[in-house]
């Protein structure tokens, strides 16, 4: 699947629509991402959507899967990539069910500054437990993509208290390549 890029004016337009300052990209501590541009599909996710990821992504995505599989640990995907018009559409809904705009960014990112943009990052649960809950720490899943996820090229994006200000979420990992 290939994507149309979007330019840094698409983006400061989604953000003015949103009205994220202008000072976002300096303040969130977050790095641009750019749309992926050559995605393949992966399996089904858990709300029986078509997910897809960058290929490299997606390759050691399979091969983590597999490793934990073997040691009887089922990871599943949740999300993988978002475009920055998803990312935006995502924000606007919470914005017009009266969400404040400083909560809903310590959740989700700005447009343009989400890892999912990259197609390479994937929010992951396991069996019996609720997708995209800080108890997924709790599961052997977690417990096993911290020991060894980091052999796959993925890592944790936002631990407890780190710098960005996002929420700690122990289902976030991003393939940062081998």
């Amino acid at each position: 699947m290939t994507k149309q890029s979007l330019t840094s004016a698409d983006i400061q337009a989604m953000h003015q629509e949103l009205g994220i300052p202008e000072s976002y990209a300096v303040s969130c501590g977050l790095e641009y991402q750019p749309d992926c541009q050559l995605l393949v599909a992966t399996e089904i996710d858990v709300f029986g959507r078509q997910p897809y990821l960058e290929k490299a992504a997606y390759s050691c995505w399979q091969q983590m899967q597999a490793s934990a599989l073997k040691e009887g640990v089922i990871l599943q995907i949740v999300s993988a990539y978002r475009s920055a018009q998803y990312q935006k559409d995502l924000l606007q809904k919470k914005l017009d069910a009266g969400q404040p705009l400083e909560e809903i960014l310590k959740v989700n990112a700005a447009p343009g500054y989400s890892e999912h943009h990259s197609g390479c990052a994937v929010d992951i649960t396991s069996p019996d437990f609720e997708p995209l809950e800080e108890e997924f720490e709790n599961s052997p899943a977690y417990a096993w993509l911290c020991q060894h996820a980091q052999e796959f090229g993925f890592t944790l994006s936002f631990p407890r208290d780190n710098s960005s200000g996002v929420c700690y979420e122990p289902w976030h990992w991003k393939y940062t390549a081998q």
